[in-house]
């Protein structure tokens, strides 16, 4: 089993940037295809984006396409979100996924890290 643990939420201002981290432990997260999913209140929890396992290939949500991007660095097992040009819109709960056979992972999931956008 892996163990996710995300980092780096936070306040900020419309059009502004934040960087989320999610530190995998337990097994190499090279075994995984990884991903972001986001919660707002009173939403069910959607899809953000995925990483495969080498990172060769991403795919994100139509919603953040061009602002956010996910990258990996599996040395230090870590995946990373870099948001731009964020949005109210883009408030949440940000969480951090991982699974070994789905494109789209749902085995394993972090606690969270809450982002929030001020207009």
């Amino acid at each position: 089993q892996v163990q996710l643990v995300e980092s780096g939420g936070g306040l900020v201002q419309a059009g502004g940037s934040l960087t989320l981290s999610c530190a995998a432990s337990g097994r190499a997260s090279s075994m995984y295809n990884m991903g972001w999913f986001r919660q707002a209140p009173g939403k069910e929890r959607e899809f953000v984006a995925v990483i495969t396992r080498s990172g060769a290939s991403t795919i994100y949500a139509d919603s953040v396409k061009g602002r956010f991007t996910i990258s990996r660095d599996n040395a230090k097992n870590t995946v990373y979100l870099q948001m731009n040009s964020l949005k109210p819109e883009d408030t949440a709960e940000y969480y951090c996924a991982a699974d070994e056979r789905r494109l789209v992972p749902r085995d394993f999931w972090g606690q969270g890290t809450q982002v929030t956008v001020s207009s």
